[in-house]
């Protein structure tokens, strides 16, 4: 290979590692680590516990990098108009976040966001999101945009990991509604 090229080459794969989400999230078929965290559902506080949302059914474990930001309040959004169809097929959803979480209690509530459908947990420090491999890479004290689909027996049966909040709800639901066959 000429030289010129390999470093080139090299320089595009260290540029591009540099910049790119991790993908070390979770695998499917491991064991979901167990959490509870301060959580708000329509701008009311509680405390959410995986442990009693498995007992109802799966459960959509989704980390987000901050409130209030736009790829975020996007998901946040499209959750929202599906939550019906997460909760027809018997599955709950939570979102986690390490960022802004002293705006949850808001976020939670806002129409354009969660619209009080579903709650939304702090992660101060990032501590949850560490357990489950979702760190952002650019900026480690907050979670990278990754999705967990948990069964009731608390294994992980779907992930999806990308930064970009397009396909999450239609990832995590085809899963959820693959439990179902």
């Amino acid at each position: 290979m000429n030289p010129l090229l390999k470093t080139a080459a090299l320089g595009l794969i260290g540029t591009v590692a540099f910049v790119a989400p991790s993908l070390a999230a979770l695998k499917e078929g491991t064991k979901a680590p167990e959490f509870s965290a301060q959580a708000y559902l329509a701008g009311q506080p509680f405390t959410f516990k995986l442990a009693d949302a498995l007992k109802k059914g799966p459960v959509v474990v989704y980390f987000f990098p901050a409130a209030h930001t736009p790829g975020c309040n996007l998901e946040a959004g499209m959750f929202s108009k599906a939550i019906d169809q997460f909760k027809a097929s018997g599955a709950s959803v939570i979102g986690v976040t390490a960022g802004n979480i002293n705006e949850l209690a808001d976020f939670s509530k806002e129409t354009e966001h969660c619209a009080g459908k579903f709650p939304v947990a702090a992660d101060p420090g990032a501590k949850i999101a560490k357990q489950y491999d979702a760190i952002l890479d650019k900026k480690p004290e907050w979670s990278n945009r990754t999705s967990y689909v948990i069964a009731k027996n608390g294994t992980i049966v779907h992930v999806h990991s990308d930064l970009n909040p397009g396909q999450h709800v239609k990832e995590t639901l085809d899963a959820v509604q693959a439990l179902k066959k």
